[in-house]
């Protein structure tokens, strides 16, 4: 490629990379590391075609400025980790909202399944819940205590037990994204099939109604089941489609955004994991209103924290980066 061709091609790109370095613009840690990589790939063809040319002065200048930004040793502030969950993790995760919604759809499909299955088949939800689990529940049910399976143990034993299982499936759905995705999409078919058969069930006994203690705790519980999928589906899909970078890369990247995606949902489980501890087995003697006011306030959370946040963010990022876009600042000549 002509050298002409090469800047014509690439400058743009050089350019907005500069004016953002220059002008202290916010950058995505992971986009700024992923702009590095493509500079120095740049200024690595550079030197083995245009040797001695005032392209490769300037890419080299730009590299330079671009690697003391992120090398540098600076004083940590003592906001980082509020700064982590207030505007670095919500932005970064708006690159991922497609595949957050492969990953509800999958989940919903096998509810679906698992609704349409405990329906036609009366042998259904013992073969997904297990006989002990139903025969439990059929105890429960004559006794007149449906939901008492939430009012054994301990307040604390509960909450910590359920916490520490529910993030050990998050990871689990993380790591068996490692297998091309298809662990992570096994984990999230088995979850919502159980899901479904257990709401029929208590549907087939006329107890929907009841189903409303489940979901105080259920509803963080399960989108952040669908979070932690989402978070393998990164992995495993950063092996299926490497896009520009070698697989290895590819992989290390989607590796390191799934496990942050992933330790997102920690405190949204042991919230989930106190209310189930504390507050579900007092769920049937709670007033509706209340009832309905703790899912609906969980419902609302989950979902401006993981859709409308990162996209009130994205929006506004984009609105500061425009002002400095390159045809807004006298552009350096490069040949």
């Amino acid at each position: 490629m002509r050298e002409a061709s090469f800047v014509k091609q690439n400058k743009e790109k050089w350019i907005g990379f500069e004016n953002a370095l220059n002008n202290n613009a916010k950058i995505n840690p992971d986009d700024l590391a992923s702009y590095y990589i493509q500079l120095t790939n740049d200024l690595s063809y550079a030197q083995t075609y245009y040797p001695e040319s005032k392209t490769l002065l300037y890419l080299n200048s730009l590299a330079s400025q671009a690697h003391q930004k992120i090398y540098i040793t600076k004083k940590e502030s003592k906001n980082k980790i509020i700064s982590f969950w207030r505007d670095e993790f919500p932005l970064f995760f708006y690159q991922y909202h497609k595949t957050l919604l492969y990953s509800f759809l999958i989940f919903m499909a096998a509810v679906l399944i698992g609704v349409v299955s405990t329906l036609n088949d009366d042998d259904f939800a013992r073969l997904i819940l297990t006989d002990q689990y139903v025969n439990m529940t059929i105890e429960n049910i004559e006794n007149g205590e449906p939901m008492a399976v939430y009012k054994s143990g301990s307040n604390i034993g509960t909450f910590l037990g359920i916490t520490i299982n529910n993030i050990r499936v998050a990871i689990i759905a993380f790591a068996l994204g490692v297998f091309f995705s298809i662990g992570t999409i096994w984990v999230l078919f088995r979850n919502g099939v159980m899901l479904g058969s257990f709401i029929t069930f208590f549907y087939k006994y006329g107890l929907i109604e009841n189903t409303s203690t489940i979901w105080l705790h259920g509803t963080i519980e399960i989108s952040v089941i669908v979070i932690a999928g989402c978070a393998g589906l990164v992995m495993g899909n950063s092996i299926l489609f490497p896009k520009t970078y070698s697989r290895r890369i590819s992989f290390m990247k989607g590796a390191k955004d799934g496990l942050k995606i992933v330790v997102s949902t920690i405190p949204f489980f042991i919230i989930a994991g106190f209310i189930e501890g504390f507050i579900t087995r007092y769920g049937e003697q709670m007033p509706w209103l209340l009832a309905y006011g703790i899912i609906f306030i969980s419902l609302f959370i989950i979902v401006y924290y993981y859709i409308v946040y990162p996209i009130l963010l994205h929006k506004a990022s984009t609105i500061k980066l425009k002002e400095v876009a390159p045809e807004a600042l006298p552009k350096p000549k490069l040949t």
